[in-house]
């Protein structure tokens, strides 16, 4: 019991909690908030975003319903064998991300013409500006350094207590495929945007967080 209240004043007491809690929370508000763009324009989401909108889309409840639901199922895994992985992050992001994209959608379908979404050029214009802000957000939330989504986390816990051989890189993107491939038995349609995403957005992300760090967060 000691060891746990250890753990947990430790992590209140570390190094700029409170700069790495307000960074971790914009991110994930940011997170949800463009993500909501991606997918009314549907020319391509991250993969977990893909699955989850079909399968919430075929179940007909909301995409943050059914985000949290199967994140609380994966975190059962993550306590046993990931728990590092844990943070107040970790929470914010498998509660907060869908429901935060739920309901921009919700704001934009009673504001924005249709048309912005479905012609070009709007739709491309949105789908690029909103895909840079959305790897920036997500850039916050892993600076932050404050826990993953329990989605993140499985191919950790994976390259940590099984393929302990095979380099995470590979490990992620054939998790990220698997996704997709569950995605599409669900009834959703692959586009170029989504394959795209699963084989360079965990790049790009990790260069342009690097560059925020180094640059503007110094954490």
């Amino acid at each position: 019991m000691d060891s746990i209240k250890n753990a947990i004043k430790d992590y209140f007491t570390q190094k700029d909690f409170k700069k790495r809690l307000i960074l971790m929370l914009v991110g994930v508000f940011l997170m949800g908030f463009f993500l909501s763009f991606l997918i009314e324009v549907d020319l391509g989401t991250d993969p977990c975003t893909f699955m989850n909108l079909t399968i919430s889309r075929r179940l007909g409840i909301l995409l943050g319903t059914w985000q949290l639901a199967l994140n609380t199922v994966l975190f059962i895994f993550v306590i046993i064998w990931g728990r590092k992985y844990i943070g107040l992050g970790t929470i914010a992001n498998m509660v907060f991300v869908g429901y935060i994209a739920d309901f921009f959608c919700f704001v934009w379908s009673k504001t924005i013409p249709e048309r912005f979404f479905t012609v070009f050029p709007s739709r491309a214009i949105i789908f690029v500006i909103a895909l840079f802000c959305f790897i920036v957000a997500v850039s916050f939330y892993i600076n932050a350094a404050m826990g993953v989504a329990p989605y993140d986390a499985m191919p950790q816990i994976i390259s940590d207590k099984v393929l302990k051989k095979v380099k995470f890189t590979y490990i992620r993107m054939a998790y990220d495929f698997l996704v997709i491939i569950v995605g599409v038995l669900f009834g959703g349609t692959p586009n170029i945007g989504i394959v795209l995403m699963a084989l360079f957005l965990g790049p790009v992300i990790t260069v342009v967080g690097k560059k925020l760090n180094d640059y503007i967060f110094h954490l």
